[in-house]
């Protein structure tokens, strides 16, 4: 009878907050890698899961440019450790393998928290409104801790905050705006606001928060929303909010007027002035000869009562 071979193992690594590496049900730490420097090495590799990175290129991001001449020999040592801890007895079939003049981790022996973050959301865009809320919003609740929190002086960590900060603020969006597609207006705003808070100039941010108000029946909001973010995008960039988020302004302040008979004249009468700077004139089908005569004296009545409640 023939002895099977033993299976290859498998890790589970956790990046999202504290690290925590698991093989089989045995919790690794930093000491049980071989230290600090082991530890980032394997952090790299996770961040690079599936793409081999050289030697050169882990001595560069570990040491810089004053990288003894030994630092080639240390770093083998140090990803001898790593595998005797992560791979024990299967030097060359476990999840760190040698490729191209360096060293690569096998995604298929690898649970990364990362990486089923990035499938969730790809899933998400494949699929149906319903199922892509699903999607994002457990993608969202497994990256809800900052990752790599707990590497706050490494430069490389740093810059993988930055691009995974960034698909965070991509997927709230997503989100923002598949729970307002469903009904779900309360969340669709929370999201919105989730990431106006983390990109406070993204414009798709705020169209998803004004839109998320608009169809929530809030037009008080929204106007309220839409004027934040046209001061902050005139005061930090120097230009007005797009096409889009405009249409939504003027929408809301269409479905204000249906409820307040004073502020409809206001604004037939700021409509007209509109058309008459753009060269469509009298034009307009929203206003009469009556109220071209007296646009000027609503608009000044208007702003009147403005200041005496101001």
């Amino acid at each position: 009878m023939h002895n099977l071979p033993a299976a290859a193992p498998s890790i589970s690594v956790r990046l999202f907050g504290s690290l925590e590496i698991r093989r089989g049900g045995v919790a690794l730490t930093a000491a049980d890698l071989g230290g600090c420097k082991p530890r980032h090495i394997l952090e790299i590799l996770l961040l690079n899961l599936g793409t081999p990175v050289s030697k050169t290129r882990l001595i560069e991001m570990l040491w810089g440019p004053d990288a003894s001449d030994g630092a080639v020999a240390t770093l083998e040592s140090y990803v001898s450790g790593i595998r005797r801890a992560i791979q024990p007895g299967h030097t060359k079939t476990g999840p760190l393998r040698t490729a191209n003049s360096g060293y690569v981790l096998d995604p298929a022996l690898v649970d990364l928290d990362l990486s089923r973050f990035r499938g969730l959301v790809r899933a998400a865009d494949l699929a149906a409104p319903a199922k892509t809320y699903v999607f994002l919003s457990e993608a969202l609740e497994l990256a809800a801790e900052p990752l790599l929190g707990f590497e706050l002086d490494a430069e490389w960590a740093e810059e993988a905050r930055t691009r995974h900060a960034a698909e965070r603020v991509a997927a709230m969006i997503s989100a923002a705006e598949a729970a307002t597609f469903l009904g779900r207006h309360d969340e669709g705003i929370r999201w919105a606001q989730s990431a106006i808070r983390l990109e406070p100039l993204n414009e798709r941010a705020w169209t998803g928060l004004v839109t998320a108000y608009e169809l929530a029946g809030l037009p008080v909001q929204g106007l309220s929303a839409y004027d934040r973010c046209r001061r902050l995008f005139s005061r930090d960039l120097a230009c007005a909010p797009g096409p889009a988020l405009q249409a939504a302004h003027l929408r809301l302040l269409r479905r204000r007027a249906d409820a307040d008979s004073g502020f409809s004249e206001v604004l037939a009468a700021l409509l007209l002035l509109w058309d008459r700077l753009h060269g469509s004139g009298p034009q307009s089908p929203a206003v009469d000869d009556r109220l071209g005569e007296n646009a000027g004296k609503i608009l000044d009545s208007f702003l009147q009562s403005v200041r005496a409640t101001a």
